[in-house]
């Protein structure tokens, strides 16, 4: 292709293009330096296909025949068609643009093609790669396309026959099907050749895919097998679109988590890891609370886990009810966990990470596996207002059984041990404030029951229970027994309410009863307040 070359009559032929019409040079050098953007990007293109690099002492020695109008127009241009112009690869002033990259399956050697239910061509995670359930993307179709055919004729069949009337009796076909099924099982046996084929499969993929099917059962028995991971598969495929789909920052969060035996939809938000936060469902260890993205890993680290409480000293055992007190300072990670825990059951809660300052008292129930966490409540180990409790938490599966007044009888406990009058630290959530005037309620009417004087204090009150005293002032004016007459605040014992009181008390259940603290069983020394000087 011949190159060309920029005639020196582009700058008079641009004039063109300018509102004036005069032929004079003031009038042209003016004009010129309206140059469109089409020109300006033919003039770029031009460039790059010569492949020519004009040196800048070129420019400045040029030949006398050209006017200092048409430099100064030509500069123009250049100057505007720098700033018109888009910027483009090759370009030595391109921006650094970020790179969306598509998801890959984690399987190594796998590119990510077909589905192991056959419905999709991609597939992103373990569950529905084909090799590692050691198939391929075809194979996964055709089950699929076998699957869906026997669902039809078995319909077909099923419609026709009057099975809403009476127990059908098994035909002749499916009777001669489960003896073929019958005598397959009978004659399973692994020959030794299946055998080795197993152990080299497992040497040489280890947990990286599904162990070998073949041989360990009948046909039939496999393509049941087959069937129940394709519907199990799909519909964990649809329960995370599902999950990914939501625009709401709020519902989209983790909704479920898997601890000990118990799966818990949770209510709020928790800010766990960017990478454990977008699953809709969590697994966590019971007794060291770490975190995991599946089951599978769960089952891996319970078989390794060593921890069958929390750590920590036991300060407090009656029957099978323990509590341990954990610094958090000096077990860190397990604080953290705990609190993120936590989060997803309270709406006010802020701590998080900063668990240095604080004290964990956790209370387990154990049996045969180990301690089992029931609650837990946090409180500062120096506190200039004398809070007893900064958080507090009874576990969902754990609720309306007792464990929440347990452990705000054990906060006021520990302050009565201080020889301090506690409250718990605002604002309480919505089920902690009616668990607080419940108890505070409980602690006031019981005390009423017992005492045989006929003056008392708002502070005798408060000194004998570690009540605050607004506490013990704002559960009396709920109940109608704070009166205020002649200048003064006198407090009605109300006969009526102790009564009702004590007709409640004798129809609790006993295992509600029995959740009691013993003080005697409480084994601690507080923590003394240690200040340095300056």
């Amino acid at each position: 292709m011949p190159k060309r070359k920029r005639q020196p009559s582009d700058s008079s032929s641009s004039s063109r293009d300018s509102e004036s019409g005069e032929a004079d040079d003031s009038d042209d050098s003016h004009a010129s330096s309206r140059v469109t953007r089409n020109g300006t990007h033919r003039a770029r293109s031009e460039k790059r296909t010569t492949h020519t690099k004009r040196p800048r002492k070129q420019r400045k020695t040029a030949s006398s025949d050209e006017s200092d109008s048409d430099q100064g127009s030509s500069r123009t241009a250049k100057e505007k068609g720098k700033k018109d112009t888009p910027l483009q690869i090759g370009v030595s002033n391109t921006r650094s643009t970020p790179v969306c990259l598509e998801p890959e399956c984690p399987i190594p050697g796998c590119n990510s093609t077909g589905h192991l239910t056959g419905k999709y061509d991609k597939h992103y995670t373990i569950s529905g790669c084909p090799l590692y359930h050691n198939a391929m993307a075809a194979e996964c179709k055709a089950r699929r396309e076998e699957y869906f055919s026997e669902h039809r004729s078995r319909e077909l069949t099923t419609t026709d026959s009057r099975i809403g009337l009476r127990k059908q009796s098994p035909t002749r076909e499916q009777k001669v099907k489960r003896n073929e099924v019958l005598d397959a099982r009978k004659k399973l046996g692994i020959p030794e050749a299946v055998q080795m084929e197993h152990s080299q499969h497992q040497q040489q993929y280890e947990k990286s895919r599904e162990p070998l099917l073949k041989g360990l059962t009948s046909k039939y028995d496999l393509r049941l097998f087959q069937q129940a991971q394709m519907k199990a598969c799909d519909e964990l495929e649809y329960e995370i679109t599902q999950h990914y789909q939501l625009s709401n920052k709020q519902e989209y969060r983790i909704k479920k988590i898997e601890i000990g035996r118990y799966e818990l939809e949770t209510w709020y938000s928790s800010p766990y890891p960017e990478e454990y936060a977008r699953l809709p469902k969590l697994y966590l260890c019971e007794f060291c609370l770490k975190f995991m993205k599946s089951a599978t890993i769960l089952r891996r680290h319970s078989a390794k886990c060593v921890w069958r409480h929390p750590p920590g000293d036991e300060i407090y055992r009656k029957a099978n009810i323990s509590v341990f007190e954990v610094d958090g300072k000096k077990n860190k990670i397990y604080c953290q966990n705990l609190c993120l825990l936590a989060k997803l059951f309270l709406d006010h809660k802020t701590l998080y990470y900063d668990v240095e300052p604080f004290l964990f008292y956790v209370m387990t129930e154990a049996d045969t596996q180990g301690c089992h966490v029931v609650g837990y409540f946090s409180k500062e180990k120096n506190s200039f207002l004398n809070y007893n409790v900064s958080c507090i938490l009874t576990m969902p599966q754990c609720m309306r059984q007792g464990y929440g007044k347990m452990l705000i009888d054990f906060s006021y406990l520990l302050s009565k041990v201080e020889e301090k009058i506690g409250s718990p630290e605002r604002p309480l959530s919505d089920l902690g404030l009616i668990s607080y005037r419940s108890y505070w309620k409980d602690v006031l009417l019981n005390y009423l029951t017992t005492y045989n004087g006929n003056e008392i204090s708002i502070k005798d009150l408060s000194q004998e229970t570690a009540v605050n005293a607004n506490d013990i002032v704002s559960t009396l004016q709920a109940l109608g027994m704070l009166k205020y007459w002649k200048g003064k605040h006198l407090v009605l014992k109300r006969q009526d309410l102790l009564e009702e009181y004590l007709e409640k008390k004798a129809r609790k259940f006993p295992e509600k009863d029995s959740r009691k603290l013993d003080p005697s069983c409480l084994k601690w020394t507080p923590i003394q307040n240690i200040t340095t000087t300056s």
